[in-house]
């Protein structure tokens, strides 16, 4: 079989990248050193791949190594671990963090555990298949430099991604609450405010805060770093759901464009739970509660929405609710938005993990790195079969 044309719709002038402000900073050092562990990989009989579906691939690879790194975070301090599902065990033991997650689905942890697992497979299968097709996988081990938790659960290794200091963008919520597209002009504010503040207990002293009768096991102030995860749990999924379905539109390969549907779908079975979820915090028996500590404050959406219309923030409605799509002059429909290269493209992506802190601390190579593999993805376009 003959090499397939190469789907970038042009060469990459990275000079002209760096001079365009995204990799200001340093100069990156992008190369088989960096992102491969070793030889050239022999493509199967299928033929190697084109330029543009390797640039997706490896972007989405590199895009679930991020959230491998993170989701094991979560699961080493709050996944199920070596209990038994609460419906078999009603009386196990579980940290503060855990039992503050339960209050927000009894299935909490093991819902994270198995999103971690997810996450792992995908980076996993995504790498195996670039080699399978003579394509360089990605390699982030270099850059696993930062500092964790330090609480009671966390292996004590370094990450790729900080937890510990997250504007999380809570718009999410809204938007699929509302009937307006992003993709068609429209924004959306803030469902609540995150700032600077923790996922994750940092060192066991966030374990303890003030008693609340209303969160059984939990407390205030471990309460409320369950919440900013909740809010980070949906607001990581919905971005994968819109990365993975903007991607595909892209895609010139066919075995590809499996890759990038059934991986975007499982990313989008993730983000309907997380919705629920983070739902649960803001809504009777947890809300509202306030964490002295923290200074955060979770109000009772229902009861005291934050903003007007009631429906834009409330919690019972779980599904995309129908919005305008492609014009404005046909029905509304229910879809996963956005869906476009300007605000769920790799480019736009990788903007917004930045934009989030889950990078502080991390070098300039490599933000740069990331950079340069989100600009050569979104600079791929489809060939004509």
């Amino acid at each position: 079989m003959k090499n397939p044309k190469s789907n970038a719709s042009r060469p990459v002038d990275r000079r002209s990248f760096m001079r365009s402000g995204l990799l200001a900073g340093g100069a990156a050092a992008v190369g088989a050193g960096l992102l491969a562990n070793g030889a050239v990989v022999r493509a199967e009989e299928r033929g190697r791949l084109g330029a543009g579906d390797t640039a997706i691939l490896r972007f989405l690879a590199a895009a679930e190594l991020i959230e491998a790194d993170l989701w094991t975070q979560y699961a080493e301090l709050g996944g199920i671990g070596n209990n038994l599902p609460v419906e078999v065990n009603p009386n196990q033991q579980m940290n503060p963090y855990q039992a503050a997650l339960s209050n927000l689905d009894t299935d909490g942890p093991q819902y994270i555990t198995s999103n971690t697992l997810d996450e792992v497979s995908h980076a996993n299968f995504i790498n195996a298949y670039l080699e399978s097709r003579g394509a360089e996988p990605v390699n982030f081990s270099e850059f696993e430099t930062l500092k964790g938790s330090t609480a009671t659960g966390s292996s004590g290794k370094l990450r790729l991604t900080n937890l510990m200091n997250l504007n999380v963008d809570t718009s999410w919520f809204v938007r699929y609450r509302s009937a307006t597209n992003p993709d068609l002009g429209a924004t959306f504010p803030q469902a609540i405010t995150l700032n600077g503040v923790t996922a994750i207990p940092r060192t066991d002293a966030d374990f303890n805060g003030a008693s609340n009768a209303n969160l059984g096991k939990a407390n205030d102030h471990i309460q409320a770093i369950a919440n900013v995860a909740a809010f980070h749990f949906g607001a990581i999924e919905q971005g994968g759901s819109s990365l993975y379905a903007t991607m595909s539109q892209k895609v010139s390969d066919p075995e590809v464009l499996q890759i990038t549907l059934g991986i975007g779908g499982d990313e989008i079975a993730h983000f309907l739970e997380w919705v629920d979820f983070a739902g649960n915090g803001v809504q009777q028996p947890v809300a509202p509660f306030k964490d002295a500590i923290s200074g955060l404050s979770f109000p009772d959406f229902f009861n005291n929405p934050p903003l007007q219309p009631p429906t834009l923030v409330q919690p019972s409605l779980i599904f995309p609710v129908p919005c305008e799509f492609i014009s404005p002059n046909l029905p509304h429909v229910s879809i996963i938005r956005p869906l476009t290269d300007k605000f769920s493209g790799a480019v736009a992506s990788a903007a917004s993990l930045i934009a989030s802190g889950l990078f502080t601390g991390q070098s300039r190579k490599f933000l740069n790195t990331l950079q340069i593999m989100a600009f050569e993805a979104d600079a791929a376009i489809r060939l004509a079969l």
